[in-house]
C-alpha cells in the first residue's frame, strides 16, 4: 500500500470537503485506487455505520484524514483503518452485499455523501483503475 502522497493541510481537507457529491466521489475514486486502499472507521465493535431512510450504510472515505475527522463525538473512540483495495475486493463487496448494506461514499460533515451499492461501487472503483493504468 503506497502511502506516499504528502499529508493535506486542513486548508485542503475543508476546500475538498466542500467539493460537490460527484465530485467527492470522483476524488475518492481517484485516490483509493492510487493508493489501494479504502478508509473506514472503525472500534472494538466493527465499523461505523450511517443510516439513511432506507438504508444502513458503511461510510469510506479516500484517505487517513478524512476519515479521522469524523471520529469525534460518540464516534471519538474509532480510528481509520485502511482496507487495502485487493482485501476490499475479495471480502468487503461480498460480504457488504450479503449483510445488505449500501455504502455512504466520502460523508462530508454534514452528513452527505452519495449512497451506492457495494456493485456499484466496485464497477466505479475498475473503471477508475483502468482509466490509472491508461496513463
Amino acid at each position: 500500500m503506497s502511502l506516499n502522497s504528502a499529508p493535506l493541510t486542513s486548508e485542503q481537507l475543508d476546500s475538498i470537503e466542500k467539493y460537490d457529491e460527484e465530485k467527492r466521489l470522483s476524488y475518492l475514486l481517484q485516490q483509493v485506487v492510487s493508493n489501494k486502499a479504502v478508509w473506514i472507521l472503525a472500534d472494538e465493535h466493527g465499523c461505523v455505520m450511517l443510516n439513511t431512510d432506507d438504508e444502513d450504510c458503511v461510510p469510506v472515505w479516500p484517505n487517513e484524514e478524512f476519515a479521522q475527522r469524523w471520529a469525534t463525538d460518540e464516534w471519538q473512540a474509532c480510528q481509520a483503518q485502511a482496507i487495502p483495495l485487493a482485501k476490499w475486493y475479495s471480502r468487503w463487496s461480498m460480504g457488504l452485499e450479503d449483510d445488505e448494506l449500501a455504502l455512504v461514499v466520502f460523508p462530508n460533515q454534514d452528513n452527505q455523501g452519495l449512497v451506492l451499492y457495494p456493485e456499484e461501487f466496485e464497477a466505479y472503483l475498475l473503471k477508475e483503475t483502468k482509466k490509472q493504468n491508461r496513463k
